[in-house]
C-alpha cells in the first residue's frame, strides 16, 4: 500500500464529515463523487441543490445523492448562524444584518457549521483565494488553543529511503507566515509535529530546526531566533523530540550529524524539519519535489481549531480526493 492509500485507510477507518463549499466547480463535484463512492467520508456539499443534482447527471456522477446538501440562499439555520456569527463579531463592529449576509457565503457558512459541531473540516481553493479561505476560518473557528499563528506543513514523500522516516519528510512553515519570529517560529515546530503524527502516520517525530549554523558554527540575529525558538518549543511541550541549530545535511545524514552536532539526539535522524522563513520552505520544498523527484503533499494548513485546507486553485480531481482523507485524519486526532 502506497503512502497515499494508507492515509486514505485510515480516513476509512473512521469516517469524519467533511464540507465542501465549492460544491458547483466541476473537479469538486467529481471528488466528492470518488470520495462517497469509495466512502472515504461523509461529504457535506454547499450549492443550490438543483443546479448540483443537473451538474452530476451532466457529468455522469452516480453518488452525489450519498451527500448532505445545504443551500445558503434556503437553510433553515440561517437565522441561528447569523445570530451566532454577529455576537462572535461584536467586537468588530459587526451588525447582525452583515451576519445575514455573510452566512449566505459559503465558505462562512461552511464555518459556521463546522463551530455549531455540524460537520469535522472543511476544504475550498478551487475557486477561492487563500485569503478567502483562511479569513472566515480564523474569524469563526479561530487558532487552535495556546496557538496564534497558522502555518502549512508539507509531506514530502522521497525515494532515499535511507533519510527521515524511511524516505518520507514533513517541513513547515511553507505556505503561510513569511517571517515568523522565535515565539512563532515555536508553534510551528509543535504543530508541524502534530501534522506529522496524525497525517503522515510518523509515529515518533524528531524535529530539527534548521539554519545555516549548526550548534554555534555561524553567529547570526537569524541563528539567534532558531535557538530561542527551540528552547521555547521545549518550554511549551516537554516531551517534543526536538533540536537547533542544525544544518540540512546535519539534521538528515548520520556521518555528517555526528561529526557536526555529536551529542545530539536529532542530527542525522530528524524526519520533521522547520525552516526559519517561509521563503527558505516554499523554495526548498519545490526543489525538492522537481530536482530529486519527490512527490509533495500539502500544503496542510495547522495551527486552526479545526481543520480547515487549501487548495490551490490549479488542483486536479486526485487533489481534492486526497485532501479530503488528509482533513478527515486531522480532524480524527482534533476529536482525541
Amino acid at each position: 500500500m502506497d503512502f497515499l492509500q494508507q492515509i486514505v485507510a485510515r480516513a476509512k477507518a473512521n469516517k469524519q464529515r467533511i464540507i465542501l463549499p465549492e460544491a458547483t466547480e466541476e473537479r469538486t463535484l467529481k471528488a466528492a463523487d470518488r470520495v462517497l463512492a469509495d466512502d472515504i467520508a461523509e461529504i457535506i456539499l454547499i450549492g443550490n441543490p438543483d443546479e448540483i443534482h443537473e451538474l452530476a447527471v451532466e457529468w455522469g456522477l452516480n453518488n452525489i445523492d450519498k451527500a448532505t446538501i445545504i443551500d445558503p440562499m434556503n437553510n433553515p439555520k440561517s437565522e441561528e448562524y447569523a445570530a451566532l456569527l454577529a455576537e462572535l463579531r461584536k467586537k468588530k463592529g459587526m451588525t447582525i444584518e452583515q451576519a445575514r449576509e455573510l452566512v449566505k457565503n459559503p465558505l462562512y457558512l461552511g464555518c459556521m457549521i463546522i463551530k455549531t459541531k455540524g460537520a469535522d473540516g472543511q476544504i475550498s481553493g478551487a475557486l477561492s483565494t487563500t485569503s478567502d479561505t483562511l479569513r472566515p476560518a480564523l474569524q469563526i473557528i479561530k487558532c487552535a488553543p495556546g496557538i496564534s499563528c497558522v502555518s502549512g506543513a508539507m509531506i514530502l514523500v522521497t525515494k532515499e529511503k535511507q533519510y527521515g522516516e524511511n524516505g518520507i519528510i514533513v517541513m513547515g512553515d511553507v505556505a503561510v507566515t513569511p517571517v515568523p519570529d522565535a515565539d512563532q517560529l515555536s508553534q510551528i515546530a509543535i504543530c508541524t509535529a502534530e501534522t506529522a503524527k496524525n497525517v503522515a502516520g510518523i509515529a515518533d517525530p524528531r524535529l530539527a530546526m534548521l539554519s545555516f549554523s549548526t550548534k554555534g558554527s555561524a553567529s547570526h540575529e537569524v541563528v539567534d531566533k532558531v535557538v530561542e525558538a527551540t528552547r521555547l518549543a521545549k518550554e511549551r511541550n516537554p516531551q517534543l523530540k526536538i533540536d537547533g541549530e542544525l544544518q540540512a545535511d546535519a539534521a538528515l545524514v548520520p556521518s555528517v550529524g555526528s561529526k557536526k552536532a555529536p551529542n545530539s539526539d536529532i542530527a542525522g535522524r530528524a524526519n520533521v524539519l522547520i525552516v526559519p522563513c517561509l521563503e527558505v520552505g516554499n523554495i526548498s520544498y519545490k526543489l525538492v519535489q522537481r530536482l530529486g523527484d519527490a512527490i509533495a503533499i500539502g500544503p496542510i494548513l495547522q495551527g486552526i481549531a479545526s481543520p480547515i485546507n487549501d487548495l490551490s486553485r490549479g488542483c486536479s480531481i486526485e487533489d481534492i480526493y486526497y485532501m479530503v482523507a488528509i482533513t478527515s485524519c486531522q480532524a480524527q486526532e482534533g476529536k482525541k
